[in-house]
């Protein structure tokens, strides 16, 4: 399980460095953005993955390793509007944005470390495709429950969607990077 911490940690330091560069960029534009066109923003992105897996031809010279690192980005995103809110303009430096991401991802790795010592490291034995149709039932699951207002009667909640997304998409970047 040493590996599999030194391995996330790999993957969300390149996550991080590029949300960084666009927080440069961009500054913090996707503040504005509401949780379902951020779950729209990670479908889009999952639909393209699964299509890269299935198709032989590809029109963009893009593939599954940008995509997957937008679905983590993304999510985190999405987990900081569910605790500060929509905001009206961008209100986060890159300091604070850095800060928040850190604290989420804190958060959802020591869910993926609690979830990795039940299960056994069983993702390791998992296609990457497999993975992707995973992020794309939490997605359908975000979805309807935002369909829902929020609502559930015994299932979990969008935190825990976005999160298992993130660390599905680790997973996949993991394997990719071995394979």
């Amino acid at each position: 399980m040493q590996d599999t911490s030194k391995q996330y940690d790999a993957v969300i330091k390149v996550c991080k460095s590029l949300f960084i560069k666009k927080m440069k960029d961009y500054g913090s534009a996707w503040r504005i953005l509401r949780l379902p066109s951020l779950t729209d923003q990670i479908f889009i992105k999952a639909q393209r993955i699964r299509g890269l897996q299935q198709n032989d031809v590809r029109k963009v010279d893009e593939g599954e390793i940008s995509e997957f690192i937008g679905i983590i980005n993304y999510c985190i995103m999405a987990l900081i509007q569910l605790d500060k809110g929509v905001a009206e303009q961008p209100d986060l430096s890159t300091i604070d944005a850095t800060a928040l991401y850190d604290e989420k991802v804190a958060v959802t790795k020591k869910l993926m470390e609690d979830k990795n010592h039940d299960y056994g490291e069983a993702w390791r034995d998992m296609r990457v495709s497999s993975l992707t149709d995973l992020i794309l039932q939490k997605l359908l699951r975000v979805k309807q429950i935002e369909n829902n207002q929020g609502k559930t009667l015994v299932s979990e909640g969008i935190e825990a969607n976005y999160q298992d997304m993130i660390n599905y998409a680790v997973f996949a970047l993991i394997h990719l990077k071995q394979g």
